[in-house]
């Protein structure tokens, strides 16, 4: 792709158009999407005009700009996440049932656990985590599974820091948290209450698909409440979870 006066390519200048949208910003102009991606105002309106044209953008009848529904559509094809999801989706439920909390399932990208999918009882108690939501691999249950069985350079990579504190019970001393991941490993289950917030208990463990981690399953509880049914109901359904893809790929 040709490059900008400023070295960037095409690509890149996409990449942070698209970035410019989050949960909370679903909408905008071409003005506020060239600002927060640092384009020049006619380079904006050039690649936002291609990109609705292409249908990976629509506008409204404001003329506000939001992600098309062809760019869900092709991000799903052939997906490694939908696949898991799709897997792991009825014995998400299964937990759900169970423990009426909330059930989550979340991967490794770029350093940070990135939930793919979330069930939620009505009366579940406080959880900031959404669907397509990020949060740091050292601070969230998720996490701390991930980031225990990633590649040892990802591990270090992140131990170098910073370690971002979520709560006052979030762990940001390297040692300690190379402590914790070690025990996550011998033991395969995460309980971490109060890391992301303090009223509220995660617990995750992981998922295999041909012998290596490539997911985390979760559920977030009330912090008075007993981590033990949540284990257990968690164990299961990843035994589940992993059956179903050693199944998807005969």
């Amino acid at each position: 792709m040709a490059n900008s006066p400023s070295g960037d390519s095409m690509t890149a200048r996409i990449v942070r158009v698209l970035e410019t949208f989050t949960a909370e910003r679903s909408l905008q102009t071409t003005a506020e999407i060239g600002r927060r991606a640092s384009l020049p105002s006619t380079t904006a309106h050039r690649i936002v005009d291609e990109l609705v044209a292409s249908g990976l953008l629509e506008r409204d009848e404001d003329r506000r700009v939001h992600l098309g529904m062809h760019l869900w559509e092709l991000a799903l094809r052939g997906s490694t996440a939908l696949r898991l999801r799709q897997a792991a989706l009825p014995h998400m439920e299964a937990v759900q049932a169970r423990i009426r909390e909330h059930t989550q399932l979340a991967v490794l990208e770029q350093d940070e656990a990135l939930f793919l999918e979330r069930l939620s009882h009505p009366d579940a108690g406080a959880n900031i985590t959404r669907v397509a939501g990020r949060l740091p691999v050292h601070a969230s249950s998720s996490g701390l599974v991930l980031l225990a069985y990633a590649p040892a350079s990802v591990r270090e990579r992140v131990l170098a820091g910073p370690l971002r504190a979520l709560t006052p019970e979030t762990v940001t001393d390297a040692a300690r948290l190379r402590r914790v991941l070690a025990e996550v490993r011998r033991t395969g289950v995460v309980v971490a209450p109060g890391s992301v917030e303090t009223v509220s208990t995660g617990i995750a463990v992981p998922i295999r698909d041909r012998g290596e981690v490539v997911a985390a399953l979760s559920v977030v509880l009330p912090r008075e409440t007993s981590p033990e049914p949540s284990i257990a109901a968690l164990r299961d359904a990843a035994a589940a979870i992993e059956a179903a893809l050693r199944a998807d790929r005969r």
